[in-house]
């Protein structure tokens, strides 16, 4: 196995950006420096996944890395989750494009923490064993509520899992002249190597080094760039100004949405949606306890606000220095060469030669491989552990669950291949919102009422869970995107890209509803186990410790 990777690193680079990836890609040679620095990042990955390998036994240490994870620690593998490329490159790509208005939406990424850390980690590690419909299912039906968690899960999943294998797919086509269907398979099998042997053990380091990588990375960027105006953030966005053809207008709002129910509602399914990201979710019962599962976001929020921060002065010095006479080699018919997501590669290369833009593109492989990894590891445990080990065959030893989702790996990971090439010409940027929609109008509601109302039933839950699922896909398929851009129809049926203003609103209203309505024994004694659910949210008696290895 090392032999037949180590010569699939010789003669292949993955780079993704979570932009629109619908250009004709374009042949380059390869890029010597970046191919030694992505066999570095091989053999080093696979050291890890052998040492977790040996340490990976029961089904806590696939899982949750027998929650061993430190707060430290597992801060470093959530803001690697979240610092996908798509945040790299597609945030970076979009102040280049937009100036002020990528700024915003990097921010919104960043609010959604503070749910998470006020609302949701303690309790998330206090109540859950293994994923989040753990908490869900603490006093509600098993068999419902764990069916409505892993079609949520597996919808985010897919969605986030394809959006990755395009992009990984199109700009390994642009730069180093790999064809796209074998640069989609060779990060599948990756993936799968990864997380079959190693587990959630394997994929937090990756995550941890990935993160290190990506921070230190992009730092020096920001550094070499300031280093250029003298440190004064001022001169920079002068020079900006001047530079881009819209002028002084890339300093103001609206220019990327400009109404303001698209505005809140694309800001809710990422501030929500991060809350209701499964592979996120995981992370917090990796740790030991409630105490280390707050300092993990702490320490996650402020990495990935620190990330936001650079990306900002990466994305404005891309205006500055691209658009300067020596920046004219990296245009084709006066566009930027891989489109707009590809300008912080470019900026790297101005900056460091082609050193850096190895190192560089060895992080964006890093970084989609982490990333991957920790997706295909939630879609396999919504399998394997919600419906599996607790709807199909609750009497299902460790050895039988670790092993359905090993084969639910491989499966999900041949799926993301087969739909990454199917998908090819797709807008990911869309794609990646759509997840984070969908978690927003179906995971949340479901994992936040479960936590803090009292009068949540079973019946509300179910019922109220998938009318959010089925609205959030349905006014995304009749909406501009799918309805007009896609489908080739003359108007779109809703007017509006995001759907999460409307979704999520009748996902709770329908849960209320529902639950309100639920007059029944099984509904009673379901609120009446609440308080016992509430003891051991807020003092964690009764939750499980971790695994000394």
């Amino acid at each position: 196995m090392f032999k037949i990777l180590a010569l699939i690193s010789l003669v292949s680079l993955s780079l993704f950006a979570a932009g629109d990836a619908t250009f004709e890609a374009t042949k380059r040679e390869l890029n010597i420096p970046a191919i030694i620095m992505f066999f570095i990042f091989i053999v080093g990955t696979l050291g890890i996944t052998y040492w977790a390998a040996k340490r990976t036994k029961s089904a806590s240490d696939f899982y949750t890395a027998g929650g061993g994870i430190t707060g430290f620690q597992n801060g470093l593998a959530i803001a690697g989750d979240y610092m996908s490329a798509a945040a790299f490159l597609g945030v970076s790509g979009l102040i280049y494009l937009k100036g002020y208005d990528g700024v915003i939406y990097a921010v919104s990424f960043l609010v959604g923490w503070p749910i998470i850390l006020f609302f949701m980690a303690e309790k998330l590690r206090n109540l859950g064993k293994f994923t989040f419909a753990d908490i869900a299912a603490y006093r509600l039906g098993q068999k419902e509520i764990r069916t409505l968690a892993a079609f949520g899960s597996l919808s985010v999943v897919i969605l986030y899992l394809i959006a990755q294998m395009v992009g990984a797919g199109k700009l390994i086509q642009v730069l180093f002249g790999m064809e796209y269907e074998f640069a989609v398979i060779l990060v599948g099998v990756m993936m799968i190597i990864y997380v079959t042997f190693g587990g959630m053990l394997a994929t937090t380091w990756v995550q941890i080094i990935k993160a290190c990588l990506l921070l230190s990375g992009v730092s020096f960027m920001a550094i070499m760039v300031m280093y250029h105006f003298g440190f004064n953030f001022e001169a920079l966005a002068v020079k900006a100004t001047e530079s881009h053809a819209s002028g002084e207008s890339i300093l103001s709002p609206g220019g990327f949405i400009s109404d303001p129910i698209s505005a809140i509602s694309l800001g809710m399914a990422l501030m929500l949606g991060t809350a209701g990201l499964p592979h996120v979710l995981m992370r917090f019962f990796t740790v030991g306890n409630a105490k280390e599962a707050r300092k993990s976001v702490v320490y996650a929020t402020g990495f990935v606000g620190y990330f936001w921060v650079i990306i900002t002065i990466v994305g404005f010095g891309a205006i500055a220095f691209l658009n300067s006479a020596d920046g004219a080699q990296y245009f084709t018919d006066g566009k930027l060469f891989g489109g707009n997501n590809m300008a912080s590669i470019h900026l790297s290369h101005m900056l460091g030669g082609n050193a850096f833009l190895g190192f560089i593109s060895a992080v964006a492989f890093a970084t989609i491989l982490a990333v991957v990894s920790g997706l295909t590891l939630a879609g396999a445990s919504a399998i394997s552990h919600d419906i599996y080990a607790n709807v199909i065959n609750p009497s299902a030893s460790d050895e039988q669950v670790v092993k359905i989702s090993k084969i639910t790996v491989i499966v999900v990971g041949i799926v993301g291949v087969i739909l990454g090439i199917a998908f090819e010409q797709q807008n990911i940027a869309y794609m990646v919102g759509l997840a984070f929609g969908i978690a927003a109008s179906a995971n949340f509601p479901i994992l936040f009422l479960s936590i803090y109302w009292r009068g949540l039933t079973t019946r509300g839950a179910f019922i109220g869970g998938f009318i959010g699922l089925i609205t959030a896909v349905t006014l995304v398929i009749v909406g501009p995107i799918v309805w007009v851009q896609i489908l080739g129809n003359a108007e779109a049926l809703f007017p509006y890209k995001h759907p999460a203003l409307f979704s999520v609103t009748v996902a709770f209203i329908s849960i209320w509803f529902f639950s309100k309505t639920d007059s029944s024994e099984r509904g009673k004694s379901e609120k009446e186990l609440f308080r016992a659910q509430n003891v051991r949210a807020n003092t964690g008696i009764g939750a499980a410790g971790a695994v000394d290895h």
